[in-house]
Order: structure tokens, then sequence, then C-alpha cells
């Protein structure tokens, strides 16, 4: 763990952050990377959203767990494969205990995703898999998206954050889109840290940009996230 007085920031033995939280605010979301995850809220009913089940996959700082849980009300599962991370979250970065609406599993994702218990129910799959040395997606082939699509209900969507020093984004996006197809595709500008966030929906839509404003409004007035921001520099693949 590392601070800069107003923000904590988890490490996994190297200067790379692996995630944060504002001490003052620990279930608000940091990093804007981290809140462009949210971008699947455009494509679904706002009221709908605290029936809907989110799961991540790498739990980093527990951002998006806490956000899901806390913040917008909903049914939360989170996949982690190394102990120290769920151990660092519960202690600092305010984790809050498993109950019925939230469940931290220890497992290996890419085994765990394809178990017959998530199929078809996962309304919201965010997908963030670094080691500690960041440089490249660690599940990143056809197969794993096509098993990320697997879980996805049929209004479902998984974002994605592509970041790697070894120029891997292209890769990475012709393998999401060899399993969800490119018209299902969306895709960020980059951040200016290198990260880019790609969305992938069950089911293809195109909502109309009027549509995605008035959505982009609603979330920005109900959950504080800057989706108005978002549509500038959030774009269909295809």
């Amino acid at each position: 763990m590392s601070e800069d007085g107003e923000v904590r920031f988890l490490h996994l033995g190297t200067e790379w952050i692996q995630g944060s939280m504002i001490i003052d605010e620990p279930f608000a979301i940091e990093l804007d990377y981290v809140q462009r995850m949210m971008a699947w809220l455009l494509f679904v009913e706002p009221d709908s959203v605290t029936q809907r089940r989110a799961m991540q996959l790498g739990l980093g700082s527990a951002a998006l767990t806490k956000f899901c849980f806390k913040v917008c009300r909903m049914h939360t599962t989170a996949v982690e494969i190394n102990p120290q991370v769920v151990s660092a979250c519960r202690v600092w970065f305010k984790l809050p205990p498993e109950s019925a609406r939230l469940r931290v599993i220890l497992a290996d994702a890419g085994q765990e995703i394809r178990k017959a218990e998530h199929t078809g129910l996962i309304d919201a799959l965010h997908v963030d898999l670094y080691d500690h040395e960041a440089a490249a997606p660690v599940l990143d082939s056809p197969d794993f998206y096509a098993d990320c699509r697997t879980v996805l209900s049929d209004d479902g969507a998984m974002t994605v954050n592509l970041f790697g020093r070894d120029a891997s984004y292209e890769r990475s996006l012709q393998s999401i889109c060899a399993a969800f197809g490119e018209d299902a595709v969306w895709a960020f500008k980059p951040t200016r840290e290198g990260n880019t966030i790609v969305l992938a929906q069950r089911t293809a839509d195109r909502p109309t940009r009027m549509q995605l404003l008035a959505r982009a409004e609603e979330i920005q007035s109900r959950w504080g996230l800057p989706a108005v921001k978002w549509l500038r520099i959030f774009k269909p693949f295809a």
C-alpha cells in the first residue's frame, strides 16, 4: 500500500498501481478507467439495476465490487486468485463482509467462469486481470472471451480493462470481436495512463445518441459517474 494523503493505492510488489481508494469516500470509484468499467449502465434501464447481478474478475482494490454492492445495491460476486489481495481489501480498502448479496470467490477466473452455476446469470461482467508486472492481460484469448459471453444475461455486457506495455491492445480487441461479434463491441479512447476500456454486449444494441445522452444524465444524477463526458470518448467499434 501507499498513500498520497487523500488516496490509498494497492500495489502487488511493484510501482504499478493495481487499484485505489479515496480514504474519506471508500465506496466511490477514484480512477477514471475504473469508472468507465461501469459504462454498461448506458444500456440498461436505471430502475432495473438493483435487480441485476455484477461479477468482477480480478478484485484489485475492490473499487468495482464495493460500488456495485454499496452504491448500486446489486448482487455482486468477485473472483480473485490471490488471497493476499482479498485480505488487503478487507483490512485496508473497506471491502464489506460477505453476505447474501456479496460473495468473494478465491479461484482462477478462467476456471471459475466456466462453471455452469454462472451461465446466463451475470448482467455486468468486469474483467481486469493483470499480474504484478501489468504487462498484458493474464487471460486474453478468444476462448476466454467466449466463456465470458456465456455467463452474460441476454442484455448483459462485459467491460474489459486493456493496458499493456507490449502493444497487446489490437490483439485483445480482435479476440473480443471474435467472441462477441464486431457489432457488439464499443471502446473508449485511452486514458492518459494508457488504459483502454472495451465494452462487449451479449446482444448487440445501438441506442440513438439522444437515448444515450438521456441515460448518461440519469447515471450522473443517480450514481455520480461522469457518464455525459463518456459519450465524447465512447464509440462503437464497427
